[in-house]
């Protein structure tokens, strides 16, 4: 069982790599925010009394049940919009204040310019594959997660890990290999 310093260390620690997970399932700044402080929240309340070496896979697991759960709430008010004739939801403007920032690196233009594209390009298409398949992908190569703590954490077998996981990166070679 971690102390609270321990706890705080943590979320602090996995805060920005759940946000980016949530905005990449969700497709909105405010809906991950709620996404990732929801599963924080709920991540405290259930497991904070577990030891360290548990936390990560199971924070995971609450992450991406917040995650589904988002994604059949979007599709119960889409439906009923639907019905009544209601327009879509308004989006945020799509500006990201980081990229406003100068690059502590001094990249020159071209390569900016080429991983921005690849970096924009990445990003679009883990957006488009299944759920189940960016889960994995990005339990996987983002989080570092093994294939039996992404299975915690999605909540299926090693197997299925593997095969979301396999099906994920060869949908990214195909789409991205004009950047290899």
């Amino acid at each position: 069982m971690g102390t609270s310093d321990e706890l705080n260390r943590f979320l602090a620690e996995v805060e920005r790599r759940a946000f980016r997970m949530a905005y990449l399932a969700t497709g909105c700044q405010d809906d991950a925010l709620d996404v990732v402080q929801d599963g924080m929240l709920d991540f405290v309340r259930r497991y904070a009394a577990k030891p360290v070496e548990e936390w990560r896979p199971l924070f995971h697991r609450v992450l991406q049940s917040r995650i589904t759960d988002w994604h059949r709430r979007k599709t119960v008010r889409s439906r009923f919009r639907g019905w009544f004739g209601i327009g879509g939801e308004d989006g945020d403007d799509g500006s990201d204040p980081v990229e406003s920032y100068a690059d502590p690196r001094g990249d020159t233009p071209a390569s900016e310019l080429l991983n921005r594209e690849l970096g924009e390009r990445l990003e679009k298409v883990v957006k488009q594959l299944p759920l189940r398949q960016q889960q994995a992908f990005l339990l996987r190569a983002w989080e570092g997660l093994d294939v039996a703590h992404t299975a915690v954490a999605m909540k299926c077998s090693e197997g299925s890990v593997k095969t979301h996981y396999f099906r994920a990166v060869n949908a990214l070679r195909n789409v991205l290999e004009e950047y290899r």
